[in-house]
């Protein structure tokens, strides 16, 4: 089904939802059991729709973006600092790590060896190449809606991001009087880097399958699994061995007076408790269970506060400004911070050199299976609190 075909059929489901909603406000009334079920149902059908369509259109964008990269030869690893001497984009380090995966290091021959060797990381494993790179970035931007809204940047060492703290300001002066000294204050928010990884286990059988495409079933595995993790700390991380959460990093900007509700009026004070030069770029962030609660609601002039995107790479709006949905965020239950609104630009998330692989023969050779152990390092903080103004339930 083509991409507007589906963006269609989510319209039709959204006017149905509507329609259903439009004739109980009419009767002064809530939702019935069966009106509820069947609005519930038609939610979770144009939920995914939209999901589907933002996929396709990622998808087409990806392999745009990949069939490039395969026309460069040499291309350098993109990350500022960079120490790193190897070329990994090229046909021949490719070949070297997929015989590397399949066959392990033992069993390649000088060609391959020498071919992979200039990607020899410091914790034993290769770092993958830059086609595998952008097929597992594919499903970490598929698995985390954060990634793709907030600022991304490589580093090869820790970064010491400026902050100005407090202002200063200017005053009106006399002719000839002396002026009035206000000098800004300076802090600094510390991105260093978070190991995040995790252990597949392939049998030998597959391996030896040339029908068997082990890097795309490695990238698709560890992308979720990588993607999910990663989207529950920058949402909501503690800072605890994980990235600190832009839910921790936020300010107080409105206080619902339900436990378990949240109100138009409530929205429309978060939207204002954010100073308005944030505005222009600002996301909401929430839950899907959230996002429920929200989808109903109207302003003063009986418009809803929800305006689904109708278009491909369109997000849904909220007052005129996108939503990200993500599972990382609190759910609208008592004393949960369940709604932010904030400029993501003032998000950082510093990814530290590449997405590293190490083949494990002998670990589980017993069972007639080889591990692949990935691992990647990265942090994110917020590093302007005002710019991000969040809801919390009673």
């Amino acid at each position: 089904m083509e991409i507007n075909d589906i963006l269609n059929k989510r319209g039709v489901l959204v006017k149905d939802m509507r329609e259903l909603v439009d004739v109980a406000e009419k009767e002064g009334r809530d939702l019935n059991e069966e009106e509820q079920t069947k609005f519930e149902a038609m939610d979770k059908d144009q939920t995914e729709l939209k999901n589907r369509a933002d996929r396709i259109l990622r998808q087409n964008e990806i392999e745009a973006e990949a069939n490039e990269l395969l026309e460069v030869k040499n291309l350098e690893i993109a990350e500022e600092n960079s120490v790193t001497k190897g070329k990994f984009a090229n046909k021949e380090y490719a070949n070297a790590f997929d015989q590397y995966v399949r066959k392990g290091g033992a069993a390649l021959d000088h060609q391959y060896a020498n071919a992979l060797q200039i990607g020899t990381d410091s914790e034993g494993g290769y770092i993958t190449p830059q086609e595998y790179e952008t097929r597992l970035t594919v499903a970490l931007e598929e698995f985390n809606v954060l990634r793709g809204v907030v600022d991304v940047m490589p580093t090869s060492s820790d970064r010491n991001i400026p902050v100005e703290a407090t202002r200063g300001v200017a005053t009106w002066t006399a002719e000839e009087a002396a002026y009035t000294e206000s000098d800004p204050a300076f802090s600094q928010v510390v991105l260093g880097a978070h190991k995040l990884g995790r252990i597949v286990k392939v049998s030998e059988e597959l391996l030896q399958d040339a029908f068997f495409n082990v890097e795309s079933y490695l990238a698709e595995n560890f992308g979720r699994a990588f993607g999910e993790a990663e989207e529950a700390a920058f949402a909501n991380g503690d800072g605890s061995g994980k990235p600190t959460g832009i839910v921790q990093g936020s300010t107080l900007g409105v206080s619902a007076a339900g436990a378990a509700a949240i109100t138009s009026d409530e929205l429309i004070d978060l939207y204002h408790a954010l100073k308005r030069p944030y505005r222009a770029r600002a996301w909401w962030l929430m839950k899907d269970d959230s996002a429920k609660l929200i989808r109903k609601l109207k302003d003063g002039d009986n418009q809803y506060l929800w305006q689904p995107g109708l278009q491909a790479g369109e997000p849904d709006t909220i007052l005129g400004r996108p939503v990200a949905i993500s599972d990382g965020m609190p759910a609208p239950t008592t004393g949960n911070k369940s709604v932010v609104f904030g400029d993501m630009s003032f998000y950082r998330v510093a990814d530290r050199s590449g997405k590293v692989m190490q083949r494990l023969n002998e670990l589980y050779a017993a069972n007639g299976q080889v591990g692949f152990r990935m691992f990647m390092r990265v942090d994110g903080k917020v590093t302007l609190a005002e710019a991000f103004q969040h809801l919390i339930q009673a």
